[in-house]
């Protein structure tokens, strides 16, 4: 039963589940079905669908995460990204609005599945790790720039094209004479009210006696509202007939079932763009599930998130919708509610389904601008611009990948961006690791303890070198660290000891060992004794199956202490027997303690 459980977790919180957690349940699902169906017809259109896919993908991919999802509050259904990636995809192997550009969104909703329930069953979550966060800020921030320039053609009711940042431009400048200026006036006023309603109609509603809570969840409505009142202007104003493009039919009932395109072409054409989609996708789940549970003091399985994903998106590509992942902030507005269980995102199912059945026909008269201010007051909210200046004043390393992730999208495109982004973590990562920090380290007067000579007062012998190395030693920092070693030996002339403290090293592979075993004869030549100190015992385990420790011309000591005390007895008395060292003084530049 507790393996099943930790494939279906509904077995494990359905037992205890009661008519308080109902009841909780249903409150945050009535709340997030109202936020929901506007979002979902908005990012629908994001990723060149029809409307109504958007409500597909919010009922049956809601009630499977609920029997899989290891997350209780996570809301799953369109998001803003993963609909600019679906759009990205599809429209390169179809015409956006064609038969095969839906059959190719829902071919993407299977393979993402595919992929996330592939990496579960593996528990090959940690591939999400290559995606840093500066990449993902620097991805967010530059796809909410661009989802919120691709809407401004619709506030502006203007036909203009282009899937970067000079190429939106230029359209939307050449066909900045034909704007429709009815279409405008909605689109800027449903815009302006979407952002008044985020910061002010909460402090608005509890100017009106409602606690705070209350408001905070009926501010979450803005959107709702803007909708309803948008329809009301169209049918009392005719503005359909002024030439303000409408949503027009959307089909009423509930999302057919359907069958993914089998075409093996498909399949390799999209494959990239899915796991990009997955990789993305668990990358935002996950990281809002952990946060909101943490908040409750419960966790979550990031490999049962993967399969609850994977789930979820191959149910999306089964009904009629495309892929899905976690939102933010229906996320949030769900635990904010009092979510105390997945069953809230089945029930939020049910009320998108009664929705699908019973509402769709007033949706008729829904402006598309109202849709498009809806995206855009959405995602630039995802924006960091600030991430810029932080990460800037922090390392320079991650600034570099942010910016490229960031420039590249705008300029090349979401696909490629995150690709440039994850290349140069990956290039900056080996550039750092091949130049290691090698600190030469002398003992703190009054104490037992080692710490770099630039940063310390410290007392040295001039027969002992202590070297502590900062990082696990491999192939390429290998070279490097010979150097070092090679440096430091030769500027002293009375030297008969090295002692490399190994506290940092957490591995050394084969090429390092044989570098180390160099380094060793070398000194030897010279009439030098290699030493080790505070080797850790994986490390030590793995030179123990070697013939390292047979011709080690010195010793393996337990603490770097004790390997001066052996081999330079006056140093260690002269240094217990003077005063206790200075505090620390850090320099401005990098380095270690």
């Amino acid at each position: 039963m507790t393996r099943l459980a930790r494939i279906l977790p509904i077995l494990h919180w359905g037992r205890a589940y009661d008519r308080h957690a109902l009841v909780s349940d249903g409150v945050a699902a009535a709340i997030v079905t109202i936020m929901l169906i506007p979002q979902s017809l908005a990012y629908a259109m994001l990723a060149g669908l029809p409307p109504v896919v958007g409500l597909y993908a919010s009922i049956l991919p809601l009630v499977v995460y609920a029997l899989f999802g290891s997350s209780r509050t996570l809301s799953v259904g369109p998001v803003a990204v993963v609909s600019l990636l679906t759009a990205t995809a599809a429209s390169g192997v179809a015409v956006p609005g064609s038969p095969e550009y839906v059959a190719a969104a829902l071919t993407l909703a299977l393979l993402s599945g595919l992929i996330l329930v592939a990496m579960g069953v593996f528990r090959l979550g940690f591939l999400a790790n290559l995606l840093s966060h500066p990449v993902i800020s620097g991805f967010m921030t530059a796809s909410s720039l661009l989802i919120a320039l691709g809407q401004i053609r619709h506030i502006l009711g203007v036909e203009a094209q282009g899937g970067t940042l000079p190429e939106m431009a230029v359209s939307l400048m050449q066909n900045l004479s034909d704007t429709h200026w009815p279409t405008l006036a909605i689109g800027v006023l449903a815009t302006a009210f979407l952002f008044w309603s985020r910061s002010r109609l909460k402090p608005a509603l509890t100017g009106l006696g409602l606690s705070p809570a209350v408001a905070a969840l009926l501010a979450r409505t803005g959107p709702v509202l803007a909708v309803a009142a948008a329809i009301g202007a169209v049918v009392v104003l005719d503005l359909g007939a002024a030439g303000v493009a409408v949503v027009g039919d959307v089909p009423q009932g509930l999302p057919p079932l359907s069958l993914p395109d089998a075409d093996p072409a498909l399949w390799m054409a999209l494959l990239p763009s899915a796991l990009l989609i997955a990789l993305i996708g668990f990358v935002e789940s996950v990281s809002v599930a952990q946060t909101l549970a943490a908040k409750r003091r419960q966790s979550i399985s990031p490999d049962q998130e993967l399969i609850g994903l994977g789930m979820a998106n191959l149910a999306a590509g089964f009904s009629s919708g495309y892929p899905v992942t976690g939102g933010f902030a229906r996320s949030v507005v769900n635990f904010d509610a009092g979510a105390q269980t997945p069953a809230a995102g089945a029930l939020t199912a049910i009320g998108i389904a009664l929705a699908s059945v019973f509402l769709t026909p007033l949706l008729f008269h829904l402006p598309v601008a109202v849709l498009a201010a809806t995206i855009i007051v959405a995602v630039l909210s995802l924006a960091d611009f600030g991430a810029l200046a932080r990460t800037w004043r922090y390392s320079r390393s991650d600034f570099s990948a942010l910016a490229a992730t960031l420039a590249v999208t705008l300029l090349a495109g979401v696909e490629a961006g995150i690709m440039a982004g994850v290349a140069v973590s990956v290039l900056l990562h080996l550039w750092a690791s091949s130049r290691p920090h090698v600190a030469v380290i002398g003992q703190v007067p009054g104490t037992q303890h080692f710490r770099n000579v630039l940063r310390h007062k410290v007392v040295c012998t001039p027969e002992v070198l202590g070297l502590r190395i900062d990082e696990s030693l491999f192939f390429a920092n290998a070279r490097a660290i010979e150097t070092v070693i090679q440096q430091e030996v030769a500027a002293r002339p009375q030297l008969r000891h090295v002692v490399l403290n190994c506290a940092a090293v957490n591995s050394i592979d084969a090429s390092a060992l044989e570098s180390l075993e160099l380094v060793m004869h070398r000194l030897s030549d010279a009439g030098i004794a290699l030493h080790l100190s505070e080797v850790k015992g994986p490390v030590m385990d793995r030179l123990q199956r070697s013939h390292f420790l047979d011709h080690l011309t010195g010793q393996v000591h337990l603490s770097h202490y004790h390997a001066v005390e052996t081999l330079a007895p006056q140093a260690t008395r002269a240094a217990n027997e003077s005063a206790p060292g200075q505090p620390w003084q850090g320099r401005k530049a990098g380095g270690s303690s």
